[in-house]
Parts: C-alpha cells; sequence; structure tokens
C-alpha cells in the first residue's frame, strides 16, 4: 500500500462508497437545512426533530419553536393503537440551565419539543443535499416509517429553489399481516410576531390567528396575526399545509397551563388517532397558539404510503438590524432601514407560498431529486460528494439574502442571533465557487451590484456592500485581493454564461476597478503590488508577495483576454505587458526554491506580516486563473513546487503538540491544513491574525489546486481530514464554521469537482472541455454552465474511447469539445440523442478537439456521445 504523508493510503484516498448514515442518539450537532435561497432555514435534526428556526430574517442558532413536532399513531385491526412522538428518543446531556434559576431539573430536555412524550426507539439519518432521510425503528409500531426532507434546489432556477417552504414525506409502509389505521398529526407554534431571536413566549406575540383553508389539492392551517400592520417588521404568516386527502384538523390553545394543553392534545390523539376541532378567537397580549394537522390513512398488509406535510413561512419585511444598537427590539426603531424579501414579490403570504408548491409538487420534487440523483451519479470518493453537497447548503441557510430585485447578497457567516460580517464580502467571497456553477444568475448579480453601489469614481471599491441597495458606498478600505478577484470573477462568469452583451456592460466599471492598482498598489506598473494591502486576514499586508500578487496578474490575464474579446487591442496589449514584467519578478524575487515569501515594507506594516512563512493562499490567484480556464500565471514548476511545500510543511494529521492561542478550528486528533507556518524560522513576533488556525474555505482552494496541477492525492487528503472533523458528534456536518456558521469559504469545495474533472468553460466560443485526473478510464462527473447541467462520462479502453456528455436540465448550446486523454486513436464519429452528427477530431498533445460541423443545441433527456476507434483502413 501507498501512502500519502502519514495520513491516509491511496486505496482510503481512491475507494467509492456510500456517504455516512448519521446516529441519531450520538450525533448531536447534525442540522440539515431546509429552506429556499435567501429565505431562511429550519434545521432537521439526526433523531428527526426540527431545530435552528432561521426564518424570521435573521440567524436563530439553538432555537426550539415551542410544541412543534410531529406525531404517529397505529393500529393494527385487532391490536392496541401505538402513539409516538416521531422523533428518536431525547440524548443526554438532560440537565442544563432552564428560566428563573432552575437549574439541572430537568432543563436539559424540554416538554416544548414533546421531550417527555414516547418516542421511537431509534433514528438513522442520512443526507444528501439537498435531500435528507431519518429512518425510524421502534419494536411496538405496527407499520414502519422513514422521513423524506427537503426544499426545492434547482441550479439555474433560482427562484423556484427559493421558495420559503420545507417539504416533510413521511413513508408509512405496513409490514404486518394485518391492516393497520394510521393518522400523523403535525403541530405548529404560531410564532407571527416574533422579533427573530430570543424568547418565542412575550410581549411580541398577541392577536395570533389560526385559519383553516381547504381548496382544490391543498389544505391546512394559515398562521397570522392581527397585530401588525402590513409593513412592520414583525408582520408576516406561517402555514401548516398538505395536499393529502383525508385530514382533521385542531387550534389549539396554549391559554390554559401548559400542563392542560399538552395533557389533552396528548390524551384525545393517543385514544383514537384524532383531535376535536376547536377554534378560538384572536390570542390575548403576549400568548398564541399551535395548529395541528392531522393525516389518515388506512394501509392494508404491503402497503405503503407518503403522508405529506408542507411548512411555509412568508415574512416579507427585512430589517437592517446590524449597525448601531441592534437586539430583539432594534425592528421597532422606525429610522433603521428596511426592504422587501425576493420572495415577497412572487408570493403574498405563507398559504400561497404552500399553494404553489402543492401545484407544482411532482415537478419541483422531481427537478429536485433530478439534480440529487445527478451529483451522486458521479464516481467520487464518498467525502468528496460530501464536500460539494453538504458546502451546497450553505445557501439554505441565513448566510444569503436576496434583495427586493433579486440580488443575492452574503453575509461572511452568521452568529447565533446574527449575520457576521456583512456586505457580500469580496475577498471571502472570492473562495466560493458553488453559485457561479449553479446558480450563475446570482452570481452574475453580486458582480453587478458591486461595480454598481460599490465602486467609487476613482476606482475604488469598498469591500463590503451597504444596505439597502443605493445607500452609499462604505468607507472600508479597497481589499485588494477582494477588489482584483474581482476581475477573474468576471472573466469566469462571462465564461460561464457566453454572455457579449453583460461583458460590455460591466467591462468599463471592472477597468476603472483594475487601474485602481496603478494609484494604490503598482504606481509603477511593474506587474507587481506594493504597498499597503487590505486582505481576507482583516489586516495588511505590505510589500511584494505572491497572494496579492497573484490576484493582481490574474486580474491582468482576465484584462487582457476580455480587452482582446471586445477588440481594445491597445488595452489589451497594455495588461500583457505588466502581466509579464510582473511575473517574472515575482518568480525572481520571491520564489526560495521551495515556495514563495513575501517581503514586507516594515516601516508601512510593523506587525502583522508572515515574511519567510509558507502561506497556504500564497498562489491563490493561480488556483482562481485554473478554475476560470486562464492558464499559468507563474512559472508551473515553481507552482508545483509551492504547493508540494504547503502540503509537507502546513498539513497536520493530528493537533497534539500545536500551539494555538487563536480561534480553534482543529484540534487533539484531527487533520487539518494551517494557515501559514516558517519552516525555515524567521516568524515575526507579531504574525498575522489567523496563521496558526484552520480555516475549511482555505483547505478546499488548496486541496483543489493540488489535483489542478498533478498532486491529486495530496488534494484529496485535504478533504477527507475537512469532512472527518465534521462527522455529527463533533461539529455538524452541514455547517463548516469559521467567523460564524455556514460560513462562504467554504463554497469553495465546488472546485473539488471541476478540478477532478478537469472542467474547462467557453460558452463565449460554445466550448466545453474534460480531463478527468480521477479514474480517468471509467469516470463519470457533474458539470454545468450557465444554462443547463448534467453528468459526462468516460470510458476508455485499448484502442477505443466513448465520451457521453447527458444534459439532465436545461439547453447548451455547443460548437466544440476538447476530450483530454481521447486524443491517442483515430476514427470519430459522435450521436446526438441516437442520431448522428457530422463532426471532425484534430488530435495535439494527446487531446481531441471536436468540432461539431454548425454546432448543436443539446436539450434536456438528450446525451451526445463522442466513440473513438481505430482508424478505418
Amino acid at each position: 500500500m501507498t501512502r500519502v504523508s502519514d495520513a491516509y493510503t491511496t486505496e482510503e484516498l481512491i475507494a467509492l462508497g456510500p456517504l455516512p448514515t448519521y446516529d441519531g442518539s450520538t450525533a448531536t450537532e447534525v442540522a440539515f437545512p431546509l429552506g429556499g435561497i435567501g429565505t431562511g432555514c429550519v434545521s432537521l435534526t439526526a433523531r428527526g426533530s426540527l431545530v435552528d428556526w432561521e426564518v424570521f430574517n435573521r440567524p436563530n442558532k439553538g432555537s426550539i419553536l415551542p410544541y412543534s413536532f410531529f406525531t404517529l399513531w397505529a393500529r393494527a385491526d385487532g391490536g392496541d393503537p401505538v402513539t409516538r412522538v416521531l422523533q428518536g428518543p431525547p440524548t443526554p446531556p438532560f440537565t442544563g440551565e432552564g428560566g428563573g434559576g432552575y437549574q439541572g431539573l430537568g432543563f436539559g430536555v424540554t416538554r416544548e419539543d414533546g421531550s417527555g412524550l414516547p418516542h421511537m426507539r431509534s433514528a438513522a439519518f442520512r443526507g444528501e443535499f439537498p435531500m435528507a432521510e431519518v429512518s425510524f425503528t421502534d419494536p411496538h409500531l405496527p407499520v414502519q416509517v422513514r422521513l423524506e426532507a427537503f426544499s426545492p434546489f434547482i441550479p439555474m432556477n433560482p427562484d423556484e429553489s427559493g421558495l420559503p417552504v420545507a417539504v416533510l414525506l413521511y413513508h408509512v409502509t405496513n409490514s404486518g399481516p394485518a391492516p393497520v389505521e394510521v393518522s400523523l398529526v403535525g403541530s405548529l407554534f404560531n410564532a407571527v410576531g416574533y422579533p427573530g431571536s430570543g424568547p418565542f413566549v412575550g410581549g411580541h406575540l398577541g392577536g395570533n390567528t389560526s385559519r383553516y383553508i381547504e381548496e382544490e389539492g391543498l389544505r391546512g392551517l394559515h398562521l397570522t396575526s392581527e397585530k401588525y400592520p402590513a409593513d412592520h417588521p414583525r408582520f408576516g404568516s406561517m402555514a401548516l399545509a398538505t395536499d393529502w386527502g383525508d385530514t382533521f384538523h385542531q387550534h389549539a390553545s396554549l391559554r390554559a397551563p401548559w400542563f392542560d394543553a399538552m395533557h389533552d392534545f396528548w390524551d384525545h390523539f393517543s385514544a383514537d388517532g384524532s383531535l376535536p376541532e376547536r377554534e378560538y378567537p384572536p390570542s390575548d397580549e403576549g400568548s398564541s397558539d399551535v395548529g395541528s394537522l392531522g393525516l389518515r390513512v388506512r394501509l392494508e398488509p404491503g402497503e405503503k404510503a407518503v403522508l405529506p406535510f408542507f411548512i411555509a413561512w412568508h415574512f416579507p419585511n427585512f430589517v437592517k438590524y446590524w449597525g448601531g444598537n441592534g437586539g430583539n427590539d432594534c425592528c421597532q426603531d422606525p429610522d433603521r432601514p428596511s426592504w422587501r424579501n425576493y420572495y415577497a414579490s412572487q408570493w403574498d403570504d405563507a398559504f400561497g407560498v404552500a399553494r404553489y408548491y402543492a401545484d407544482h409538487a411532482d415537478r419541483l420534487y422531481g427537478q429536485t431529486r433530478l439534480f440529487h440523483d445527478t451529483l451522486f451519479a458521479s464516481q467520487l470518493p464518498p467525502y468528496v460528494l460530501d464536500a460539494l453537497s453538504s458546502q451546497a447548503s450553505i445557501l439554505h441557510s441565513p448566510t444569503v439574502l436576496r434583495l427586493t430585485d433579486g440580488t443575492f447578497y452574503g453575509f461572511e457567516g452568521c452568529h447565533s442571533d446574527a449575520g457576521c460580517c456583512e456586505g457580500s464580502c469580496t475577498h471571502v467571497w472570492n473562495y466560493a465557487q458553488t453559485v457561479a456553477f449553479l446558480f450563475p444568475s446570482l452570481e452574475r448579480s453580486l458582480r453587478e451590484a458591486d461595480y454598481t453601489y460599490n465602486l467609487d469614481a476613482n476606482g475604488h471599491m469598498g469591500f463590503r456592500l451597504q444596505l439597502p441597495l443605493g445607500s452609499p458606498p462604505s468607507q472600508y478600505h479597497a481589499a485588494a485581493d477582494g477588489q482584483l478577484g474581482g476581475l477573474l470573477k468576471l472573466y469566469r462568469d462571462w465564461r460561464l454564461s457566453g454572455d457579449d452583451h453583460w461583458l460590455r456592460q460591466w467591462w468599463p466599471k471592472a477597468k476603472k476597478a483594475l487601474e485602481y492598482a496603478w494609484t494604490q498598489w503598482d504606481a509603477d506598473r511593474d506587474g507587481v503590488i506594493e504597498g499597503i494591502q487590505h486582505n481576507t486576514y482583516d489586516i495588511e499586508f505590505s510589500g511584494p508577495n505572491s497572494m496579492i500578487g497573484s490576484f493582481y496578474l490574474g486580474a491582468l490575464r482576465a484584462a487582457e483576454e476580455m480587452a482582446r474579446h471586445l477588440g481594445e487591442m491597445g488595452d489589451a496589449d497594455e495588461y500583457h505587458g505588466m502581466f509579464e514584467r510582473g511575473r517574472q519578478r515575482l518568480d525572481a524575487d520571491l520564489f526560495n526554491g521551495e515556495w514563495y515569501v513575501q517581503k514586507p515594507d516594515w516601516n508601512l506594516t510593523p506587525k502583522y506580516q508572515y515574511g519567510e512563512g509558507c502561506l497556504s493562499d500564497q498562489v491563490i490567484g493561480q488556483w482562481l486563473a485554473r478554475v476560470a480556464g486562464l492558464g499559468d500565471l507563474l512559472d508551473r514548476e515553481h507552482v508545483r513546487e509551492t504547493l508540494r511545500s504547503i502540503f509537507a510543511h502546513n498539513w497536520r494529521t493530528d493537533f497534539w503538540e500545536h500551539p494555538n492561542p487563536q480561534r480553534v478550528f482543529a484540534l487533539n486528533d484531527e487533520k487539518g491544513l494551517l494557515t501559514c507556518t516558517w519552516p525555515r524560522g524567521g516568524r515575526p513576533e507579531i504574525p498575522f491574525p489567523y496563521c496558526d488556525e484552520v480555516f475549511c474555505g482555505i483547505e478546499y482552494q488548496v486541496a483543489s489546486h493540488l489535483i489542478y496541477e498533478g498532486l491529486v492525492e495530496e488534494g484529496l487528503a485535504i478533504v477527507k481530514g475537512v469532512r472527518e472533523r465534521h462527522d455529527g458528534v463533533r461539529r455538524n456536518p452541514w455547517n463548516e464554521f469559521e467567523c460564524g456558521s455556514h460560513y462562504a469559504r467554504s463554497l469553495a469545495s465546488w472546485s473539488v469537482l471541476t478540478a477532478l474533472s478537469g472542467f474547462r468553460f467557453d460558452m463565449p466560443n460554445r466550448t466545453l472541455g474534460f480531463h478527468p485526473c480521477f479514474r480517468p478510464d471509467d469516470w463519470s462527473g457533474f458539470w454545468s454552465v450557465d444554462g443547463g447541467w448534467g453528468l459526462y462520462q468516460q470510458r476508455l479502453e485499448v484502442g477505443r474511447g466513448t465520451a457521453s456528455l447527458h444534459l439532465a436540465y436545461g439547453s447548451v448550446p455547443l460548437e466544440r469539445l476538447r476530450l483530454g486523454g481521447l486524443g491517442t486513436v483515430g476514427d470519430v464519429q459522435v450521436t446526438v440523442a441516437g442520431k448522428p452528427v457530422k463532426a471532425e477530431g484534430v488530435v495535439e498533445d494527446g487531446n481531441l478537439e471536436v468540432c461539431l460541423s454548425g454546432g448543436v443545441i443539446l436539450q434536456a433527456g438528450q446525451t451526445l456521445v463522442v466513440t473513438v476507434g481505430p482508424t478505418k483502413p
């Protein structure tokens, strides 16, 4: 067996297999976000409970909506009824802090989530975002129960992926010999009026109402409040609905003592699987109600049923709660800016959301499942698929918003009750690749907002976009990495879309942002960044360094390509000249034989530098250039040697002996990549912040870059180390945190897929390319560009090769395919949807370029197949 450092064998790194299943009794950190893009979310635990109710326009970690859970009643003919809360058993600790000084009196668990009622004996959780599954077991139940949970997530369709809804499908199977009567009831607390964090019960409640609505194809409870006008931040609605036919409901009051209400609910439901109908007037000041919706079915032996629930929410008015004095009462301040959520322009209330889902349920479920199935058809190690899919869940978290006009906006992450570090921070979002490849229109809106609202007349860009849109640009520094990275991202986004009109529209602004470098960082235009350089470590570097320098080289190359495409040859030549001078100097002056160093100007920055250190981000601009398809920025062998050094010196297989006085993201026996080390000594007395930490997003950046440069197993080792730290016990697999939960930098994980597949895209020229470096003889991998997505498969045999490009969704025009590894054999034949297509194959450097005569427009469900066989005599 071969071994990568002393961490993993080759066999461990390349093995295929299923993603892990989490035990609900031990994986207490699991919380799987359900919600739409920019709508907030509620999370599903490994026990099958709902936690972290973050649907009220701000984060709300640790929250449990009172008395909101699902309960099953089942009775086999001739048997006694069995009633269970549809959750695995409550998990320790069973002591903790309660209110009013009550501590250690059973407050580690709470009656509010039904902890004191009979539960299922066990639960097993499986999460493959965007789908989650919980399998329940209980020896006394005459049926088997499995929960399938999701929210619509359809790449290239951001609006329908922005439904504020959690869909819960309970699969119930009668595996016994006798017919079984089944009732499943969902209960939901009416929290309309809630300020977004803090206790759910309090003076913000009052006038809360519950109305049962039944219409064709949908029925359920619409929860609202009479207390707040339509323009108030606390105005809104919730819904608990279903498209099941046989239902019952109850408007249950909590105005009676808590023990009366819970006893009344349990006693009625456990007796006969039903609840008496009750109507109540609007709740008193400071109180609210719980509504319950029940579904009934009779199952013959062997029969199955899927009982659906839709939890929808609609809180249209977003108040800017951060800045100044925030807190729970900030939405009472009439001077605070506010705006309407984008989803409020599409649906009028929560029941309207549920109605839309019900009307389109088959398609929304089917297309979400299609994305899941296509992604997970990729022949990749399970930890890689886990990294790709799990971090896409950030788009369901309160880290991201959609503003009134649909603009995508992101915090860096989110704290327990507030977004962390606002403004679609340009340097953190440099790392993020998932949005660009799955929802490119949303990614383009980030560029548009930056260049519209964040760019001064002199080209200075504040690195945090201010809200509401149109507010004066921020007074933040121009972040060198963020501002220069923006040009690389503009180039990437244009290449993904092929939209020349869009490029022409934003190129003048991007050009101005580049030219700012000549007044701030490269006054002599020699292609080398100097001076003060604010960056993602929240400090200023100074002097030449390859981290900011590689971003600059990438920006110059991207600008050159875009200028040439638009006919600005003089500018393109100027950019190219600066690029050539800069790359020569960086390679000559900064490469020490193993990695690139920094040459600080200690007079400008007496602390917070890295100097002779081996920085994990030191060639990040080259990484982003690889993703975007820009080629080499620096000497390729120098870059490869640098990446080898980063892995050799910064990768840790345990942290027992690592002193870290900073934030702790890896420890003990865990594996991870340090931000910086000083293998040859020379560590500054006060190095830059975060140097001793482990950032998941940087780990993915380095891992994918290693793979791009041919160091595949080293890259895979880093990815595997990240995901092992997020095992559901130590940390939540669906929450990689840094400065806050659901941290945007981890969206870099998508570049691991583009690196492994050797994916290239040039949609202005209608060209796609693939050159898999993992199992290239038998490769399957997800791909996407603006307009569509699907699966690329490649099979190589002696003297023969086959490549198939399947489009699962959308429409994609193609004129050329560039296929690495297929250029060693002769004749080329091409079919689309089984019909021959005239094509010509040209081999160069072992790579096959297939030119499709006249081009084709690949439609959803079609497959383009390229077969390369022996040359015919």
